[in-house]
């Protein structure tokens, strides 16, 4: 099967589905987070539970939609509800078992920032903020996010902190106030799969895409990623992902492009 074409969006959406488990709840936004639950859905987790924004709960997902207001979110939901119901009342109360997060910069200990690059009051840019990105990382059981690898990305230390990972160590969110003060988080790149050293509360290696090396992925990092004796490789995608993602999920090409990588 390795000769199989595929692209590298792709495969971190396949590596990220795995990651959920079946009866779950999970809290997804837009883009390649949906395609990605979807995925799982129509795969080995048929009885995940989906949450949006919008107010959306229980859909049945069969394409992608263009937005949290697309039709194709709701498609046969349990209920199409509120902002307030999804946010306070399922998320706040502990209920979300995995949230899908993303943002500008990410730092070693997993924070997030999606608001501002630069001093906060006279930014060099400023992004949409939070949404529900915030309530998400300060509730969830565990948390996933998938991001593109590059340095300017991986910072030491977010200009502004958005969402909140372990913070600045393993009992920042616990000092903070968190209720959710240990969720598991997982970062999945193009480079490779990172997440929690418990002891530091900081980002480190767990696994390589494949055909990417260590070097590759420090190079990319502006940070001192932890690196542990052992480092798996993502197993590459089998036709039965690749056809599900490009003939049933996303025929149209709404999150990838007609190019092979």
């Amino acid at each position: 099967m390795g000769d199989i074409a595929y692209k590298k969006e792709e495969l971190m959406v396949i590596e990220a589905s795995k990651h959920i488990n079946d009866g779950e709840i999970v809290f997804t936004g837009i883009g390649l987070p949906v395609v990605a639950v979807t995925l799982a859905q129509k795969t080995h987790a048929p009885n995940v539970t989906v949450v949006v924004e919008s107010g959306v709960v229980g859909p049945q997902l069969k394409l992608a939609p263009l937005s949290i207001a697309d039709s194709k979110i709701m498609r046969r939901a349990a209920r199409l509800g509120s902002l307030r119901e999804v946010l306070a009342c399922i998320l706040q109360r502990g209920m979300v078992d995995v949230g899908f997060i993303g943002g500008a910069q990410i730092d070693q200990y997993a924070n997030l920032n999606s608001t501002v690059i630069g001093d906060y009051y006279k930014p060099k840019v400023r992004f949409p903020g939070s949404g529900g990105a915030n309530p998400i990382a300060s509730h969830a059981k565990r948390l996933l996010i998938i991001t593109p690898h590059q340095k300017r990305r991986f910072v030491k230390k977010c200009d502004y902190i958005t969402s909140p990972g372990y913070i600045d160590g393993p009992y920042g969110r616990k000092n903070a106030g968190l209720r959710m003060w240990n969720p598991s988080i997982t970062v999945i790149t193009d480079l490779c799969v990172m997440d929690i050293d418990s002891a530091s509360g900081k980002l480190q290696l767990a696994k390589l895409m494949p055909d990417v090396t260590i070097e590759q992925v420090v190079e990319n990092t502006s940070f001192e990623l932890i690196i542990p004796p052992k480092v798996d490789v993502v197993d590459l995608p089998t036709e039965t992902e690749l056809n599900l993602i490009r003939k049933e999920i996303d025929p149209e090409g709404i999150y990838f492009s007609n190019k092979q990588n």
